[in-house]
């Protein structure tokens, strides 16, 4: 429509700079775009009308608050590439065989998908010629155009066209709601849309076709095995080249491989999400669990120890029963002389247990705050498609604990906690971690006034660490705030690990309570907080962080002593044993081969420090030290070898 046209009515249009302009009502996003400018209406990809995204062709009928979408506003932007990516995609196979039938196609994290019935498989070969058959259909610069139509005019369509699964999904259409017809040049699909303007509008150098998969029609294996094809798409080129990098980076570093390679650990179908570990993983384990262990202590945790079967009764009091027995491994026991079996549950978290250690004897306000600490083992089911190596398992570890405070020690209690997650987490190698803050959900117990005091405490514990924060409202535990810590790995990854929850409910539930200082009897405030969560999941992230190359005071195998002659094994064992009276974690390969092969060996196992020995050594009482990665080897004195190898793998909380 042109803006000079006679029209009997006008509509208000809001701009984001609090501008409004009057236009007739039917004016479009596009429209509005090139009478501010034109260099504007050449970036607009779509509209957002009153914070709803919209075709840059839509009508708009009704007074408005109207934005012009452009590249520059990341999150629609990447979701209108992706989703015209995945039509173009479609098309682009039916180009190239017509014979195709087309079915969804949606937007995912990173790029998109779309499943097609096709009798012979997808080939990496066609997947090449699918991406230049898209990128000629940009180049085309195709508009884009919808339509709405009656469900019956859609199936007759689609029925006339043999695209019998499209027939379905217009059939599962609520009642209601419009049905869009999307045009991409002659290609057309059905869709809730927005799409862009033209299909020049996607960066034809900015996506990739990466992978094929099976999928069953809609998710149901009765129904037909249909081909997925998957595809990432971003704005610009080097965003792409950064993303597949990061990909490559992610599969070298796929701690399930690394574990295999490394022979840290392993899993089999006798005990699904379960983890056997072998004696090097066990020993980073251990390492870990330790320095974990003088950590707490040090932050005045006591350690317990409490019960891998509970019976039903405690988990139903506490409330677990009810809202997790889905997730609980049951165990039923026919007790002498009982009328029904008596049924038990592994526990999939140690919260109550620590409740009844905590009960165990009355306690003053005196002995406030109590911080109870367990390596708690935990078993939780998880569906046997959720497992993913050791990031997902069904037998866990955590380094739990609880503190049992009064409602004024919540923010020190939290400060602390903030501070220990903090150095344990540079240490580790993480000095970033991002917190978010989860305040009151709508459905919650306790009083304002107490979730008021909660909040509070722990936004200023934040604050008095650092001034940054991601607020998350109405995302709170039932029973009070939390907070969430997530850590950046090497390759720009997060990860979701420490947490700290107020929990006003579960010590009501559990009868816990303290006497005040008026001498009456008072519940304590439980705040539940974990640093690093699941070993084993922590243990994955690790072994990827540092792809296998562990800190040497992390290190399964520590040194390897590798004579270069047969005639220096006796000074090998010498120099071994010297490195182990200082602590380090050495081997001696005294095996009859070359120190090049011996070496090699060695470095793809990721051994931090090999020390080769020869005649000259021998005689000089010296080591050739080489580093893993490093090309070239430094002949030291054994002493001052040893000395400084003792120290560097010293952990950091002992240095």
């Amino acid at each position: 429509m042109s803006l000079s046209s006679p029209i009997e009515r006008e509509v208000s249009i809001r701009l984001p700079d609090g501008a409004a302009r009057q236009y007739p009502a039917g004016i479009t996003g596009a429209e509005v775009a090139a009478d501010i400018s034109k260099s504007l209406a050449k970036a607009a990809l779509a509209c957002t009308i009153d914070g709803r995204l919209a075709d840059l062709s839509e009508p708009i009928g009704h007074d408005a608050a109207l934005a012009i979408v452009t590249a520059r506003d990341e999150a629609p932007a990447l979701e209108l590439f992706r989703h015209d990516c995945a039509h173009i995609m479609a098309r682009a196979v039916q180009d190239l065989w017509p014979d195709v039938k087309v079915t969804i196609g949606p937007v995912i994290e990173n790029g998109w998908y779309y499943d097609f019935d096709r009798a012979e498989p997808f080939t990496p070969e066609d997947l090449a010629a699918i991406e230049a058959r898209m990128r000629a259909i940009i180049a085309a610069r195709d508009p884009v155009r919808f339509e709405v139509w009656d469900r019956d005019r859609a199936v007759r369509h689609y029925e006339a066209t043999g695209e019998t699964y499209k027939v379905e999904l217009v059939d599962a259409i609520p009642e209601g709601q419009p049905i869009r017809m999307y045009w991409h040049g002659p290609w057309q699909d059905l869709c809730r849309g927005p799409h862009l303007a033209h299909t020049g509008q996607v960066p034809a150098d900015a996506f990739k076709l990466t992978s094929v998969a099976g999928a069953y029609w809609r998710g149901d294996s009765s129904r037909p095995m249909l081909q997925r094809i998957y595809g990432v798409g971003f704005r610009t080129r080097d965003e792409l080249k950064a993303y597949l990098h990061r990909m490559e980076e992610a599969q070298k570093r796929d701690h399930r491989r690394i574990g295999r390679e490394m022979a840290l650990f392993h899993l089999q179908e006798e005990a699904p999400g379960m983890v056997f570990w072998h004696p090097d993983g066990w020993t980073i384990y251990r390492t870990l669990e330790d320095y974990m262990r003088r950590r707490l202590r040090a932050a005045g945790y006591r350690e317990i120890r409490t019960p891998q079967v509970v019976d039903r009764k405690l988990w139903e009091a506490s409330g677990h029963w009810e809202a997790y027995q889905e997730h609980m491994f049951l165990v039923e026991v026919e007790e002498e002389h009982a009328k029904e079996k008596r049924i038990n549950a592994l526990k999939p978290m140690n919260c109550p247990c620590h409740v009844q250690v905590y009960n165990h004897g009355l306690k003053s306000y005196r002995d406030l705050p109590l911080r109870l600490a367990e390596f708690g083992a935990c078993h939780r089911y998880e569906p046997s498609g959720s497992m993913h190596g050791l990031m997902r398992v069904r037998g866990f570890t955590q380094d739990d604990a609880h503190i049992f405070c009064t409602e004024d020690q919540i923010e020190s209690e939290c400060t602390a906690f903030i501070g220990l997650l903090s150095s344990v987490y540079r240490d580790l190698g993480f000095p970033n971690f991002d917190i978010r803050f989860s305040t009151r959900p709508a459905k919650r117990i306790g009083s304002d006034e107490t979730w008021d005091k909660a909040e509070t405490a722990l936004e200023r514990a934040i604050l008095s660490v650092r001034n940054d924060f991601e607020l998350d409202p109405g995302e709170g535990a039932f029973y009070g705030p939390k907070l969430d810590f997530k850590l950046t790995d090497a390759i720009g990854r997060e990860w979701q690990c420490g947490t700290f929850q107020a929990d006003f409910q579960l010590p009501e539930r559990l009868g816990a309570e303290y006497v005040g200082e008026d001498g009456a009897r008072h519940r304590p405030v439980m705040l539940h907080r974990a640093i690093l969560g699941s070993f084993e999941r922590f243990l994955g992230i690790l072994i990827e962080e540092h792809a296998g190359r562990f800190p040497l005071w992390l290190a399964p195998r520590q040194v390897v002593v590798a004579p270069i002659v047969s005639d220096a094994d006796g000074y090998a064992r010498e120099v071994l044993a010297a490195l182990r009276a200082a602590g380090l974690r050495a081997e001696a390969d005294l095996r009859n081969e070359k120190i090049n092969y011996k070496v090699r060996e060695h470095s793809l196992a990721k051994v931090p420090v090999i020390l080769a020995l020869g005649g000259r050594e021998m005689a000089d009482r010296t080591v050739s030290l080489r580093r893993l990665g490093a090309k070239e080897s430094t002949v030291e004195g054994l002493e001052t070898v040893v000395a400084a190898l003792a120290a560097e793998a010293t952990p950091p909380d002992l240095r």
